[in-house]
């Protein structure tokens, strides 16, 4: 039972929600902003240039979280957050918000890859789906919860005071992981020098993870595509105010009702089959997105995507621990988040040059997402062979023996 976890994994839970809370606050209210400032052509690079710096940072991340620790690397990534929000009230020229951006992705550049390599050391290997799945649920519940409170508190006080909330979630996702006791032994740990920010090209990417990696990257295109034109198409078809942020409420919860349920069976049933059904959920999501005329077909569409979601994430992160090394964990998770901020980024980039602030344009970019995740789903049938015993295939992985998934 979910009850059984011990008090770490709780708390860590609790500080990824308050971590992605931060972030997801800031989001509904980004694109308008950046068009007061005069960079209504970049909306695009809101997202994409978050997630570059995300991408570049994973294979130091996954490095000090091999060495140095879990919790260090989880502290950076919080702190850069608290700082950020602090700086968006000075950040005044198009220039200098993109700048922003740019340093705002380190924080999840590191803070997700220790937590995820934290809860992979803390937790038992039959239950490894299951725990991504809470784990997924908590900070789904912050990526839920800030696009409203954003929308919300910009509302009522000021963009301002939006930004220094978000600051102090991230002040209060500190705090909790200083209650935390490392994971990592102590035989593997250094202190931490700027040598070991010297990173071989062996050392970005770990083979092991490769198919997942892949599957993570196409499944992630649509969600920096959504990102960057959602706002405006939920404006166009009147969702505005209050309403605003309506899409993300339904596809958060959505994805929420399944996560758990998600991780449970692929710990009975294997990774890839359950990535199989999940990915043609997504596809049928993004489908109803390109023909969604009307506000009910449009938040029936965020509903099957977040369900394609919940269902997809903790399997992912779950089938990437498996194929781990234990002395590799930081690695293969940060090579999983390297592909997932490419996705997301050139999602962004695609979505906004296809886009051009033309409402016609918007069933092409949701086509574009529609075509990486109809890719993905084509490799999990043709390109990679489900093994149907993952809980003895991942012990043998512990003993850096075998793989739970192999692709064919």
């Amino acid at each position: 039972m979910p009850g059984s976890y011990s008090r770490g994994f709780w708390l860590m839970c609790l500080s990824s929600f308050l971590f992605f809370l931060s972030f997801n606050l800031l989001l509904p209210e980004l694109p308008d902003h950046l068009a007061r400032l005069g960079g209504g052509d970049y909306k695009g690079y809101i997202i994409a240039l978050f997630t570059l710096t995300a991408a570049l940072s994973r294979p130091f991340s996954g490095k000090l979280a091999d060495t140095v620790g879990r919790i260090p690397v989880m502290v950076f990534g919080s702190l850069v957050c608290f700082l950020c929000g602090f700086a968006y009230p000075w950040a005044l020229t198009v220039s200098s918000f993109l700048g922003l951006r740019l340093l705002h992705g380190f924080s999840t550049g590191f803070k997700p890859t220790g937590t995820a390599a934290f809860v992979a050391d803390i937790v038992p290997v039959g239950r490894r789906g299951e725990a991504m799945g809470l784990l997924g649920i908590t900070g789904s519940l912050g990526m839920a919860a800030g696009p409203a409170l954003g929308s919300w508190v910009a509302q009522h006080f000021s963009l301002n005071v939006m930004f220094y909330c978000s600051s102090a979630a991230a002040l209060l996702s500190v705090l909790v992981q200083g209650t935390l006791t490392e994971t990592l032994p102590r035989a593997q740990r250094r202190p931490f020098s700027l040598s070991l920010l010297k990173v071989g090209w062996d050392e970005v990417l770990e083979p092991r993870v490769l198919a997942p990696a892949l599957v993570t990257a196409l499944c992630l295109f649509p969600f920096g595509a959504v990102l960057t034109v959602v706002p405006d198409q939920s404006r166009l078809l009147g969702l505005v105010g209050p309403t605003k942020g309506l899409f993300y409420v339904c596809y958060t919860v959505s994805s929420l009702a399944v996560r758990l349920l998600a991780g449970r069976v692929s710990d009975q049933r294997g990774r890839v089959p359950v990535l199989r059904f999940s990915t043609a959920l997504l596809a049928l999501g993004l489908a109803g997105l390109v023909w969604s005329p009307s506000v009910p077909m449009f938040l029936a569409a965020a509903v099957v995507f977040g369900l394609g979601t919940g269902l997809n994430s903790p399997t992912l992160y779950a089938w990437t621990v498996d194929l781990s090394h234990p002395e590799r964990r930081g690695r293969a998770v940060a090579t999983m988040y390297i592909a997932l901020e490419i996705g997301i980024g050139l999602g962004a980039l695609l979505a906004g040059w296809i886009f051009q602030n033309d409402p016609a344009r918007l069933p092409w970019v949701h086509a574009a997402s529609l075509a990486c995740v109809l890719a993905a789903l084509a490799y999990l049938l043709l390109g990679v062979r489900a093994v149907p015993a993952p809980d003895a295939a991942a012990a043998l992985v512990t003993e850096g023996i075998g793989a739970p998934e192999e692709v064919v």
